[in-house]
């Protein structure tokens, strides 16, 4: 889901994988109450250190309701039994490496909450699986985290 109420639908993930996983889908701005549409947000490194998520119009800083949502979600997802996790290239919240405004690139505010907080999980994002060779080791990666995991609740 985009901020102006489209989407970004990626046929390989949908109608290829999709054959394959059972997604658990999840829109972290819309889940924290943001909503479509609804204004573009950018990150941008605030005095402090931390990174405020600004409306582009308004100025308003939702950072705050992403990051509480974030933490909690995050928290739901590793209870989920994942394999691996697939991210939107480019969103101020899912992005693997988004452009922070008065900084240097950085994780979206959901992504860096799901790296931190599942370190080990197999995670890309949708540009890096448009790349045959990145993505065929993307899925090697998904396959043997989940036999690791499978084996290991096998021998409790």
């Amino acid at each position: 889901m985009r901020y102006d109420g489209g989407h970004k639908r990626n046929d390989w993930l949908a109608d290829v994988a999709g054959r394959e996983v059972e997604w658990v889908p999840v829109c972290p701005e819309v889940e924290a109450g943001l909503g479509t549409p609804r204004e573009p947000v950018d990150l941008v490194l605030a005095a402090d250190g931390s990174t405020a998520m600004i409306e582009k119009h308004s100025r308003r800083d939702v950072a705050g309701w992403l990051v509480a949502f974030a933490d909690r979600r995050v928290d739901e997802l590793a209870l989920e039994n994942l394999s691996g996790y697939v991210l939107k290239a480019g969103s101020p919240s899912c992005g693997t490496s988004v452009a922070v405004e008065n900084g240097e690139n950085a994780p979206g505010l959901f992504a860096r909450r799901l790296m931190a907080r599942l370190p080990q999980l197999p995670v890309a994002d949708e540009r890096e699986l448009a790349d045959p060779a990145r993505r065929a080791a993307f899925l090697d990666r998904v396959f043997a985290y989940s036999a690791h995991h499978q084996a290991s609740d096998h021998s409790r």
